[in-house]
């Protein structure tokens, strides 16, 4: 099975020039090519990768607008168009039903300000030692924080918001086995108290107030400044960073906490709760979001399939599990 491995990179001052330089390229192939989906007329059949490829990549190469694209490697170009024939995709299988999860909408326009990224498949890119390089951008210090389990099939380079680099490999890994300490486990969702599991234990989450007081204020900052001066810009990456911190603080304990649940629990039992519905209370939104319960979830379901024997049960939401006694079955009525 397929996995990402994300590592910090760091890139020297003329190596961040290239990497800007190739975002813009990326997003700027990836936006001429939605354009010419756009304009195609009603009814008529819009072109292929492979044509739009030809159109904005090989072709507008050859024009004064775009000779510019020559300039950077034309391997994360092709990819940025396969990532828009990708995009097209989940979006059709969403309206006809084959795609589960939230409706995917039509494919957008990408902004500079947003996360930017660029995929290099095998002739793009090499491991030369403890170095990353990439064509036409050179070799790269790596933070490798775990080794990697087997050759990447691929790289995407990714720029935060808040101005950090990282590189995302992807690679084969095979299901390990762990003995269970438990055949299964019950897990109960909370927003003052994560989980509470069928054993009596209770997971605490780590404290974000702090964090969302501080958040909060640089927004209101934020919002009274002018856009486009340097102050209102130096205010916006505070913020990233500080987002940044809240979102790798909940990564990190949810990470930990399914890696848990699924090595010591042969089946993990979970509620099929409706998180984008819950979100419509505006006094509960906030604490909601905070706790990351779709993550979780998705987590656990990816973890099982990592090791054997490892199973992640859905019940439905409208199970009334705290009226049923688990031991006989008998049903008593609604709790007061």
């Amino acid at each position: 099975m397929k996995v990402r491995y994300q590592y910090r990179i760091y890139p020297t001052p003329q190596q961040v020039k290239g990497l800007n330089q190739l975002f813009g390229c990326c997003r700027v192939v990836y936006n001429d090519a939605l354009a010419i989906v756009r304009s195609v007329p009603q009814g008529e059949k819009w072109p292929s990768n492979a044509e739009l490829q030809k159109l904005v990549i090989t072709q507008a190469k050859k024009t004064a607008e775009r000779e510019w694209l020559a300039d950077v490697s034309v391997v994360p170009l092709q990819q940025s168009v396969q990532d828009l024939g990708a995009a097209f995709k989940n979006f059709f299988e969403s309206r006809s039903g084959k795609r589960k999860g939230p409706k995917v909408g039509f494919p957008r326009f990408k902004k500079k300000l947003n996360q930017q990224s660029a995929r290099f498949v095998r002739t793009g890119f090499s491991l030369k030692g403890n170095k990353l390089e990439l064509a036409k951008l050179g070799r790269f210090k790596v933070r490798w924080s775990r080794p990697l389990p087997s050759e990447p099939s691929s790289v995407t380079i990714i720029r935060n918001t808040a101005g950090q680099y990282h590189a995302s490999f992807v690679v084969e890994i095979s299901p390990i086995n762990i003995e269970p300490l438990r055949p299964s486990i019950g897990v109960d969702l909370g927003i003052k108290t994560f989980a509470f599991l069928s054993t009596g234990d209770r997971v605490e989450s780590p404290g974000y107030n702090r964090l969302d007081r501080k958040t909060r204020r640089f927004q209101r900052k934020l919002a009274r400044q002018v856009k486009g001066s340097k102050r209102r810009e130096k205010t916006r990456l505070r913020l990233a960073k500080l987002k940044l911190k809240t979102a790798n603080i909940r990564k990190d304990f949810l990470h930990k906490t399914t890696t848990q649940l699924i090595h010591e629990n042969q089946v993990v039992v979970l509620e099929d709760l409706a998180v984008k519905n819950m979100l419509g209370n505006r006094k509960l939104a906030r604490a909601i979001s905070q706790q990351g319960w779709g993550t979780a979830r998705t987590m656990c379901e990816a973890k099982a399939n990592r090791v054997n024997d490892r199973e992640v049960r859905i019940i439905s939401r409208w199970e009334p599990t705290s009226q049923i006694c688990s031991d006989c079955g008998f049903r008593w009525g609604k709790v007061a």
